[in-house]
């Protein structure tokens, strides 16, 4: 769990700069926030499923966890094709939020089993 905990919140650091960098450099304050909100909230649930009430608890935020963190792929895309951010920027960010899917899946799959 500490590595989950730890590389969602180093994405949620990425996606406030990448929010800051949409809203200073393409005055761009809708899709930003979309992804503020989504990006951010992947590493909130993951801290809060450390002190989940149950078992059931801890899978059901993790989960959502996990819906967060496709969101913000889609987020990632849109503003990718939409060319708001460069292949560069993309590519940058692009394996970090695809990690957090694979450890977020394998630990919502590990959960289900033990139950």
């Amino acid at each position: 769990m500490s590595i989950l905990k730890e590389k969602s919140f180093d994405f949620a650091l990425r996606i406030i700069k990448l929010a800051k960098y949409l809203q200073n450099s393409h005055k761009e304050y809708i899709l930003s926030k979309q992804i503020m909100r989504s990006g951010t909230a992947i590493g909130a649930l993951v801290r809060e499923a450390q002190y989940a009430q149950s078992k059931a608890d801890f899978l059901h935020k993790l989960t959502i966890a996990l819906k967060e963190a496709n969101e913000t792929e889609y987020w990632l895309l849109l503003l990718f094709e939409s060319n708001y951010i460069d292949k560069q920027m993309f590519d940058s960010i692009s394996p970090d939020i695809k990690e957090l899917l694979k450890l977020l899946i394998s630990s919502t799959k590990t959960i289900k089993e033990i139950n």
